[in-house]
């Protein structure tokens, strides 16, 4: 996410789903999701079940490695009086790239934050992939070199850690009619 040091940008425009922030140069996203709250999931382990949920989506749960799980509170997102609290977990996974086999897959990093909204029964997924290891065979290869990432600080770009922890820090609801009402 080089270029761009720090810019609020206003998300979704009204279409609830999903946002992504690709920067191809470094092959690192980061992606915004509201999905409907997944009531049968404790708020204390709803990052780490995200976490585990997108790895087996990708077919990566048998090489999912757990680094970090956690909770950090929010205290620009307000539920009331009390500030809202986020969910985090930090794992390490070999992923593909689209429809790229087991063969093309990439070492990554993936943060996630899960943030619940249950007065708008929603549940706000952040996460931030950062790789660590291109496969020559993966289409990655061609944009980034194959191998070992380069440091996002000796690329001269922030890293993704800190633009992960900027975006959960710094989320907020400005309109909350985009959840039917909710307050």
């Amino acid at each position: 996410m080089s270029g761009e040091r720090c810019a609020g940008r206003p998300l979704f425009g009204g279409a609830i789903s999903q946002e992504v922030f690709v920067d191809p140069a470094r092959d690192e996203s980061l992606i915004f999701e509201l999905l409907d709250l997944k009531g049968e999931v404790e708020d204390g382990g709803s990052a780490l079940w995200f976490l585990r949920d997108i790895a087996n989506e990708q077919d990566a749960g048998d090489n999912l490695v757990v680094e970090h799980s956690g909770t950090i509170e929010l205290g620009g997102l307000r539920f009331g009086d009390a500030p809202a609290v986020a969910g985090t977990a930090v794992g390490q996974l070999a992923i593909s790239k689209g429809r790229q086999g087991r063969e093309a897959q990439n070492i990554v990093r993936l943060y996630l934050a899960n943030i619940r909204l249950k007065n708008a029964a929603t549940d706000v997924v952040i996460t931030a992939y950062e790789p660590l290891l291109i496969n020559p065979l993966s289409e990655s290869a061609s944009a980034v070199a194959a191998g070992p990432a380069v440091p996002a600080e000796q690329a001269g770009c922030l890293a993704m850690s800190e633009i992960f922890k900027l975006a959960v820090m710094n989320f907020n609801v400005h309109d909350w009619n985009l959840f039917n009402g909710s307050s």
